[in-house]
């Protein structure tokens, strides 16, 4: 009880002494040049995608991000599909930041069953980690790829996300980042890793061009 106590602890602090920092250096942020999420290409090799509308309730839930939900379809394997949610902030410095799933999961019905972590190998990329999830609801399972981008660096945690905001903001003047994450449904007879070998198809794709969007 101690020990959980003393990790909510730092980690409050550690969130707190961000935000305070970031919003003290406001005044002189970069913004660099970039394209907007909703270009974001709907084929992506075999993989083609298509718009999920996200609902304005969530989107203030989210922040003032800007925001992509899509379905991809992969048209040489049967049955092969997985959800895309891109979330870029341009700015984190007035308080809002990005939300971790893993907090958002359960709000939507959804009961992790199984985290670990993973080092993500992907065309044009040094290898980084990321967070890997196996999530259930009734019957219903989901396998769960995400970690957080920012300037052509990959975290899985949230913590280390947070240092390096701060770091960013220190040699770089910017605070911007993203959420990347890829789920995909897994069918009775399917294995997580199963699940797994789609999403990193999907995401192979997709990490050669993140810079387009959430500049180096």
């Amino acid at each position: 009880m101690r020990r959980s106590y003393l990790r909510f602890a730092a980690a409050f602090l550690l969130l707190t002494a961000t935000a305070l920092f970031l919003h003290a250096r406001a005044g002189n942020e970069v913004f660099p040049p970039r394209q907007p999420l909703a270009s974001f290409p709907s084929q992506l090799g075999n993989w083609v995608g298509k718009e999920v509308e996200i609902p304005q309730d969530i989107r203030e839930i989210l922040g003032p991000g800007e925001f992509l939900l899509r379905v991809y379809r992969n048209q040489s394997a049967q049955n092969a599909s997985a959800d895309l949610f891109l979330a870029y902030f341009p700015t984190q410095r007035a308080g809002d930041t990005i939300h971790s799933p893993k907090n958002c999961l359960p709000g939507a019905g959804w009961t992790p069953i199984e985290s670990t972590r993973m080092v993500l190998s992907l065309p044009g990329q040094t290898p980084f980690p990321a967070n890997r999830y196996v999530i259930a609801r009734g019957t219903d399972r989901q396998l769960v790829l995400y970690w957080y981008w920012a300037h052509n660096r990959g975290v899985a945690s949230e913590y280390w996300a947070k240092f390096y905001l701060v770091l960013d903001s220190l040699r770089m003047n910017r605070s911007d980042g993203a959420l990347v994450r890829v789920t995909t449904s897994l069918l009775p007879e399917e294995t997580p890793d199963d699940g797994q070998v789609r999403l990193l198809s999907l995401a192979g794709q997709l990490t050669p061009i993140l810079n387009t969007y959430d500049p180096r």
